[in-house]
């Protein structure tokens, strides 16, 4: 039945897609997509509360039968920049594209939603849908959480979806994402420029992994994230730049690390180099973005139960967190168990990498069905598993 309802509406949902795609909102300014959420919720019959932490809109599908309550979160917002990948539905709008996928994972959401409503006779207990904005500012899981989102609703677990650049049709489940740290050094003196471009050099060469530039390069780090204990079971990646006046000079850095406990580490050791200047301060973001970390139990019940509805070959195993991106549904996952899953959307034969914030970014829009059915059926499953 989930299948059937959800060929019905899947042009429906690869229309939403291209409207929020033309017209991206930016962190914070999310009020022409959530006003479309919202709308297309209220006329499938949940209950809709807007303005949740911003341009939050929370949606509650209750089915017949009492029982427990999951949610599952879709990011809205767009990045600050412009696509290169050439489409009939590009952004109209300078400076804002979704080269993250929060478009597709928009139309998912609502497709989710409308599928799981049209089925809420055989539902036993509450899906909460929780359509978040500002997640690339890294504002807006703690603003809709400061919001109360989570102490009205008291999801027992949350779930959410993120393109990945796996093959459309696959899904990958791992780990989590490393969170990230920011800082900045101030120097002074007649070296303070000289000093600037040491400290750059050494925090750069804290890095144990570097973007892939090459598709051969893309393949090595996917295998890599494949291998239990493997190269990235540990990782460092930094990236810093100076800029000097007549007042010395500064340093700015951000870095991302696996496991959490790194970043303690590493800011010893940057303490310890600015330390040993003799005009030379460091100031440390309070506190840094927390990992995103999955449940380990609740990833394999999610493996189990897309393997058997998908096929084998259609999930893949990470063993390690993909170094690049941070996500703010950490947030969400510190207070309840949960996880996100990486949905496939690449596809190389048609020139489709879908590889999140890249410039060329693209994304194959059989990827939205899939999404849909699978987590559909996946929420009614915990659903039933937890009653």
């Amino acid at each position: 039945m989930i299948d059937k309802i959800a060929a019905e509406i899947d042009d429906e949902l690869i229309g939403m897609r291209r409207d929020i795609h033309r017209h991206p909102d930016l962190a914070g300014e999310e009020r022409r997509t959530s006003a479309l959420v919202a709308e297309r919720l209220r006329a499938a019959g949940l209950a809709v509360v807007t303005g949740v932490g911003g341009h939050g809109v929370v949606a509650v599908l209750d089915g017949a039968g009492e029982g427990p309550t999951v949610a599952y979160r879709a990011d809205m917002d767009a990045v600050d920049d412009d696509e290169l990948f050439d489409c009939a539905f590009a952004s109209q709008v300078p400076g804002a594209a979704h080269l993250c996928g929060h478009d597709l994972h928009t139309a998912i959401g609502v497709g989710i939603a409308l599928v799981l409503a049209r089925l809420r006779k055989q539902l036993n207990g509450r899906v909460v849908f929780v359509f978040q904005p500002a997640e690339e500012t890294c504002e807006g899981a703690r603003a809709m959480i400061e919001d109360g989102v989570l102490e009205r609703t008291a999801p027992r677990e949350i779930y959410a979806l993120h393109c990945g650049s796996n093959p459309v049709g696959t899904f990958a489940v791992g780990p989590g994402q490393p969170g990230q740290d920011r800082f900045r050094i101030e120097l002074a003196g007649p070296g303070a420029a000289d000093d600037a471009k040491r400290l750059v050099a050494m925090i750069d060469g804290l890095s144990t992994v570097g973007r892939p530039q090459t598709p051969g390069q893309l393949q090595q780090l996917m295998d890599d994230m494949q291998t239990p204990d493997g190269p990235l079971a540990r990782f460092v990646y930094a990236l810093s730049h100076s800029s000097s006046g007549d007042d010395g000079a500064r340093v700015h850095a951000y870095l991302r690390a696996w496991p959490e406990s790194r970043y303690a580490e590493i800011r010893e050791e940057v303490r310890r180099w600015v330390d040993a200047l003799p005009r030379g301060r460091v100031e440390f973001t309070e506190p840094p973005l927390p990992a995103m970390v999955c449940s380990p139990e609740l990833n394999a019940a999610a493996a189990s139960y897309l393997r058997g509805a998908l096929g084998a070959d259609a999930v893949m195993l990470l063993h390690a967190a993909y170094p690049f991106n941070g996500e703010d549904f950490a947030y969400f996952l510190h207070q309840v168990s949960g996880a996100m899953f990486y949905l496939g959307v690449a596809n190389p034969e048609a020139g489709i990498n879908g590889v999140p914030h890249s410039p060329d970014f693209a994304a194959d829009e059989h990827a939205i069905g899939i999404g849909v059915r699978a987590m559909a059926g996946f929420l009614s499953h915990r659903l039933d598993a937890l009653a």
